[in-house]
Formats: C-alpha cells, structure tokens, sequence
C-alpha cells in the first residue's frame, strides 16, 4: 500500500469505538496527539491562548469527522492538515501577530543568565518566525520543529514536494538573514 501509514489495531479500535460514541475512546484519542496540535498551532500564531483556541476546534472537527476518517490510516496528518488550515483562518482574521508566551517550563539547573539568553533567544526565533509569510512558516514550523519530512509537508499543505523545499529554503534565508541582524 504505496503512500499508506500502518497504524496499530489499537488506534483503528480507538477510532471505531469513538464512532460509537465512547468518550473515553475520543478522550484517549485527544490525549494521544494534544501536544502536536497545540505545539503547531503555538508556532504558527505565536499566542498559547490562540494555540488552546485552535486546538480546542480542531479536536471538535475531529469529532464531527470521525464517519469520515479512515481508521487504518494515521490520523496524524489529518490533524496536521487540519491545524494549519485553521491556523491560516485565524491569521487571516487577526491580521497581526502578537509575541508568543513561553510555552516550555525553564530548568531549574540553569543560571538566571542562562535561563535570559534562552529566552531572549526563543523570543527572537519566534519574532523571525512570525515574520514569515503564512506558506513559509507552516513549512518550516511542520518541518524543522515537528520533524516531518518534506514528503509529509506537501500532504499537509497539499503542496508539491519542490514547492514545499523551495518554500523552506526561503524561510531559512530570511529567519537567517532576520536573526544575524536582530543579534
């Protein structure tokens, strides 16, 4: 099956079972990709409170679309797909980007000046970051920080697979280009 992810019976089981209406099948479900909706949807907006918004609608999508989703299928890139198509809508609706809040704990090993220049250095990626234009940013955010490859990028943009290396090729020249001047 070219162009197939294997998914365990578990997860098909999950999906059948939520289909039926078993919330705590839906609710393993959510707990099992909640991270990867919110960390997306946090790196495309650059707002945790827009980031919880987004993924609060795309869990309620995913309930309304379990009849149509494909229980031998990873469900994984449907909610990517799903995360950026909204993330898009709400950008379109803002129209402006506000500075992102610190989305991860600070250690506590490290020196205050430690703990400052990783902060100033995570708010200066994401400044450069909500710079990019819409295409660029999902592109890079699915493929440098989700760890997708560039195959299952284009899937989820619904792009070719040169549009999408071309698009983060150019994210990277200008987030270089951005942080060698704001540093």
């Amino acid at each position: 099956m070219a162009g197939r992810v294997a998914v365990s019976d578990e997860h098909s089981e999950l999906i059948c079972r939520a289909r039926q209406g078993d919330l705590e099948a839906f609710e393993q479900m959510m707990r099992a990709h909640d991270r990867q909706v919110y960390r997306v949807a946090l790196r495309l907006l650059g707002s945790a409170e827009d980031a919880q918004d987004v993924a609060q609608e795309v869990f309620l999508r995913l309930h309304r679309s379990l009849h149509r989703i494909d229980a031998d299928r990873a469900l994984g890139a449907w909610l990517y797909r799903v995360t950026v198509n909204i993330c898009r809508d709400t950008l379109r609706a803002r129209r402006t980007t506000q500075p992102i809040e610190e989305a991860t704990a600070f250690s506590l090993e490290a020196t205050p000046h430690v703990e400052s220049e990783r902060r100033e250095t995570h708010r200066l990626v994401e400044k450069a970051l909500a710079r990019l234009p819409e295409k660029e940013r999902a592109a890079i955010v699915l493929r440098e920080t989700e760890g997708l490859t560039t195959s299952e990028v284009a899937g989820v943009l619904g792009s070719s697979e040169g549009t999408v290396r071309a698009q983060i090729s150019m994210a990277r020249t200008k987030l270089r280009k951005w942080l060698k001047r704001l540093i």
